[in-house]
This record gives structure tokens, C-alpha cells and sequence, in this order.
């Protein structure tokens, strides 16, 4: 069994900028029920479909499987929820973790987050200083939640 152990930060500042080259990722849903998500992802030339379980703290079950490209876009475009997730990712080594830095665009531009996987839950890690507010436990910054309330309509 996959298992997945995130924690999601806001970003603050610029400082981050320039430390990785970004890659586009497109993403939609096919399921948004609360002990389920099953997702249709293009991240640059390539294509995933992923099955998450229902979260337990920061913890939730996670499968991940590469499908052709052809069969994303036409997922994407004929089946998946709308609005799609539009974003840049960035990748950021920082004392030895990698920061998966998202910039949104689309319905949800002017949002960033930071994400960190972890080997366990109290794994301990230094934040880089352009690290802001923890949000992991906050589900209107989950992916599948910016699809149902996109973050142009907060607030």
C-alpha cells in the first residue's frame, strides 16, 4: 500500500524564485467524495492517473499509475470536473528534502504553496525562510477543494 505524509505551507516572498526550473501540470478530477479522490494529472509530457484515500492527520493512502498523454487530455477535457487545476510546480532541494513549490493559475492565480513529503509524521525538518503559515490541516488548499471553490472566489 502507497502511503502519502504531506505537509502544505503558504509561500511567502520572491526569494524562491530561481532556485528550479518550473514544469506545467494540468490536473482535473473524476471523484471528490470525502473517503476518495481519483485524479487525472499531465505534469510536462507525461500522464497519471492517482487514487488517494481519505486523510488521517497529514497521512492518507496514495496510487499513482502513468497513462498515455492522449487519454489525460481527452479525461482532462470530456470528464473531469471543472474548472481543471492549472499550475507551475517548482522542485527545491533544501537540507536535504525536496520543497514542491505550486504558483497557480486560472481560477486559482496569485495562490502559492509549498508542499513537503515526509518518511513519517513527526519527521522533523528546517523550514527555508520563505516558508509562511502552515495550511495542512486547512482542505480549501487541497487541489480537490480549489476545484470546488476556487481561490479567486475567497474571500
Amino acid at each position: 500500500m502507497g502511503t502519502e505524509i504531506e505537509r502544505k505551507f503558504l509561500v511567502t516572498g520572491d526569494e524562491w524564485r530561481g532556485m528550479a526550473a518550473g514544469v506545467f501540470y494540468c490536473q482535473g478530477y473524476l471523484c471528490l467524495e470525502k473517503e476518495r479522490t481519483v485524479r487525472v494529472r499531465i505534469a510536462g509530457d507525461k500522464a497519471f492517473l492517482t487514487i488517494k484515500g481519505k486523510s488521517s492527520g497529514i497521512s492518507r493512502m496514495e496510487y499513482e499509475y502513468p497513462i498515455p498523454l492522449e487519454d489525460a487530455r481527452v479525461l482532462l477535457a470530456e470528464l473531469c470536473i471543472q474548472p481543471v487545476i492549472e499550475k507551475k510546480r517548482y522542485r527545491i532541494n533544501h537540507l536535504g528534502f525536496v520543497w514542491e513549490v505550486d504558483e497557480f493559475f486560472g481560477e486559482n492565480e496569485g495562490l502559492l504553496v509549498a508542499e513537503i513529503e515526509l518518511a513519517e509524521e513527526e519527521q522533523e525538518f528546517e523550514k527555508p525562510s520563505w516558508i509562511g503559515e502552515e495550511v495542512s490541516s486547512d482542505r480549501r488548499y487541497a487541489n480537490a477543494s480549489l476545484v470546488q471553490n476556487p481561490y479567486s472566489g475567497w474571500k
